[in-house]
């Protein structure tokens, strides 16, 4: 089993100058999954103005996904060459850059070349994240921290989405890209002048060859085991997730109308239960956290897929119950996978893992939709329980591979506090603080 270290009571509290750090990283993957989430239900103003296909459209919210994937198998060999800083705000311009190109497309081809750009970038800005997380916090505050830049993913489905269908209803489907856009703008001046540099992990990197990089990333039996962990999570909870909508309509019985509701409502309890997680698995360590966790995810996707036809508010809080486990899953696992690598290895690894996380999680989503039949007669979908009771067993699987996961061994020189320092000189010489980074 992989053991945490006790917490020290003292300094177990996040501080100002962490928060900042996170509210930083936060911004930055709030605006990331709203571009990720928002074209979903885009599809059909999309399908109507560039007269494309089902298929067609469905390459457009998969291409995100593959350009993610690969990048992110590319950039493992070299990310750990650069500080964090550098290669986070490299990928983050891109990523606006990609987001801009969506708002400014015209036809098929070019929303799909610029879906394909901005999931490059963005499909690695939340390894880079977790990576810089890794870096700035001790192993007993790595959990809440974990929690708090998940809440992201929560603010994103209970603001961003919403709103970014309001602005194209108000507009056309353009517009909530380019309001990403001009957003993401003053939060990458703000991460230029106040992130700290945090290029202690080069002293480490040494001189390998970008493939000899990869190939040890994906050699090491740490590593293999943590990847695995992250591909079961992900292809269990996104062969479900997925379809949820389309289930609720069509056998539950709720209108369309109510889904923001559901989505309204896991993401507020997403947005308050993730921190929680997260504090409770720096307390009682974040395998025992993980596995009861991962048990309520289990219960919840059995409840969610066996739904009969139920009142709108019996049906939104076991949905959001199901979206605030599979979360906080989320968070005590990423807490694990993040620890389980040396820092000179970390930006190259979590590179990795978001290539493992898009993989299965288009894996998960591909072979939900192959067991999945939709009645042309009812509108019902059928078969949904079958892909319960494969995520479920996905979810059974991970409680014994989150036990093989190990904490790195620690470096003789690593100094978290010493990046987020940074901060201090940042804050009371921003002048002389820059030439430093």
């Amino acid at each position: 089993m992989a053991s945490d270290e006790s917490p020290d009571p003292v300094d177990s509290r996040i501080s100002g100058r962490e928060m900042m750090l996170l509210l930083l990283l936060a911004s930055v993957q709030f605006t990331s999954i709203v571009d990720f989430m928002v074209v979903m239900p885009l599809g059909p103003e999309l399908t109507e103005r560039l007269s494309i296909s089902a298929s067609q459209f469905g390459l457009i919210v998969s291409s995100y996904t593959i350009a993610a994937g690969v990048a992110g198998i590319f950039a493992s060999g070299i990310m750990d060459r650069f500080g964090r800083k550098s290669a986070f705000l490299t990928l983050y311009a891109g990523f606006l850059i990609g987001t801009l190109f969506c708002g400014l497309a015209e036809s098929y081809g070019e929303l799909l070349a610029a879906r394909v750009l901005t999931g490059s970038f963005g499909g690695i800005l939340g390894g880079m994240a977790l990576a810089i997380v890794g870096d700035a916090f001790p192993e007993h505050k790595r959990g809440r921290a974990t929690g708090m830049l998940m809440s992201a993913f929560a603010l994103a489905s209970v603001v961003g989405v919403p709103v970014g269908i309001k602005l194209s209803n108000w507009s056309d489907w353009h517009t909530p890209f380019l309001v990403l856009a001009a957003l993401g703008v003053p939060v990458l001046l703000a991460s230029l002048n106040l992130l700290p540099a945090m290029r202690d992990h080069l002293d480490q990197v040494g001189h390998a060859h970008p493939m000899a990089r990869l190939a040890e990333t994906f050699r090491e039996p740490n590593h293999l085991r943590a990847f695995a962990l992250v591909a079961t999570m992900m292809f269990g909870g996104f062969s479900v997730i997925p379809y949820i909508a389309v289930f609720l309509v069509g056998n539950v019985g709720l209108a369309k109308a109510d889904l923001p509701t559901i989505y309204v409502a896991g993401g507020l309890l997403t947005l308050f239960g993730a921190p929680i997680v997260g504090k409770l698995a720096d307390r009682f360590g974040k395998l025992p956290v993980y596995r009861v966790v991962a048990v309520l995810s289990a219960g919840m996707m059995f409840v969610v897929t066996h739904l009969p036809a139920v009142p709108l508010v019996i049906a939104a809080a076991a949905t959001g119950t199901l979206m605030l486990t599979n979360a906080g899953r989320m968070v005590a696992a990423m807490a694990m996978v993040t620890g389980s690598v040396e820092p000179s290895r970390r930006g190259g690894f979590m590179s990795a893992n978001s290539a493992v996380q898009h993989f299965s999680t288009g894996m998960g989503a591909y072979i939900g939709g192959l067991i999945l039949v939709s009645d042309p007669a009812s509108h019902s979908l059928l078969h949904f329980e079958v892909v319960g009771y494969i995520a479920i067993a996905a979810t059974i699987a991970s409680l014994w591979l989150a036990g093989q996961v190990r904490p790195a061994p620690k470096p003789a020189q690593t100094k978290p506090e010493g990046a987020l320092a940074m901060f201090d000189a940042v804050l009371d010489d921003p002048l002389s603080a820059a030439e430093t980074l």
